[in-house]
């Protein structure tokens, strides 16, 4: 390819995102820059080094990921400030979103050089696009925690919020954050399962949450490959707050109690909803002895 279509900014960060599973949805600007620039950091150089040889790129490359992240602050910074280009890229999608790059774009900022973002693919606003949810706002949270109890805390503090909630899942977790979000959540709750992104065997399924995990199990394929969850948001409620003596009664009932008997103790008590006490007690939780 003609490589001096783009011109690159001497001494300069570039922020590049990939495509998340069709090659060709790479941008023209971003096969430029990466055509142009003198080094490319990448989460796995085998990922990338398959995207530039298909548009017969060739670039040095060195690993950028998680585990070495901050290693890499004195390496970028020494080539920037030798007026070297740098792009930094990640498996799929736009770098520092739920992927590795947001800690190197901090302190490349903060040593006062250039950072460029060259914009493209994004699993969660590819998702959102094809929801059919016509409340504009929503609340991108990226992967939940990777265990139960942290997980179901997490979904109950996020509850009551009016928006659309975007998660990202792996494929062996799928079938637990259902679980957990079919408990906190309810049955009712919509839920989009978007699977394989612009891949061969992608798969976009809308359901209440009480049928969610009936149509993971009944095919093993959907099960596969890495999901955009999109939970719709919760409906206006009609019913008054939790009173203040409820919330005291459940708050005490937790220090001494495991929760669901706490729960079940402060509704007979108070009348209020189970449900709503529930939710309560799980935000509750982490300042708890239960």
């Amino acid at each position: 390819m003609d490589q001096s279509k783009a011109t690159v900014i001497p001494a300069t960060l570039y922020v590049v995102a990939t495509p998340i599973g069709n090659l060709r949805d790479i941008t023209l600007r971003a096969l430029d820059v990466l055509a142009a620039v003198d080094v490319v950091a990448a989460e796995d150089t085998r990922t990338t080094k398959h995207l530039l040889t298909r548009y017969a790129i060739s670039k040095t490359l060195f690993a950028l990921h998680r585990h070495n992240e901050s290693a890499l602050f004195t390496k970028i910074a020494g080539l920037l400030s030798q007026g070297k280009t740098v792009a930094i890229v990640t498996d799929a999608g736009t770098p520092a979103i739920s992927d590795p790059g947001g800690l190197v774009v901090r302190f490349v900022r903060e040593q006062g050089f250039k950072v460029v973002p060259i914009p493209g693919c994004n699993a969660a606003t590819c998702a959102l696009s094809v929801a059919g949810i016509s409340n504009p706002h929503f609340l991108f949270y990226g992967f939940l925690p990777t265990s139960s109890g942290p997980r179901r805390r997490a979904l109950a503090n996020l509850k009551p919020h009016p928006y659309s909630l975007i998660f990202y899942e792996a494929p062996h977790r799928i079938l637990e954050c259902i679980a957990d979000m079919t408990e906190v959540f309810g049955r009712d709750r919509r839920i989009i399962f978007a699977r394989e992104l612009t891949k061969v065997f992608e798969t976009i399924h809308g359901c209440p949450l009480g049928e969610a995990l009936a149509w993971l199990e009944a095919d093993s394929d959907r099960r596969k490959g890495e999901f955009v969850l999109i939970l719709s948001g919760a409906e206006p409620s009609k019913e008054a707050e939790l009173s203040e003596q409820a919330r005291s009664t459940l708050q005490l009932l937790m220090h001494e109690l495991p929760l669901k008997q706490a729960v079940r103790l402060t509704a007979e008590i108070s009348g209020e909803s189970k449900n709503r006490l529930y939710s309560l007690a799980l935000s509750l939780q982490p300042h708890s002895n239960s």
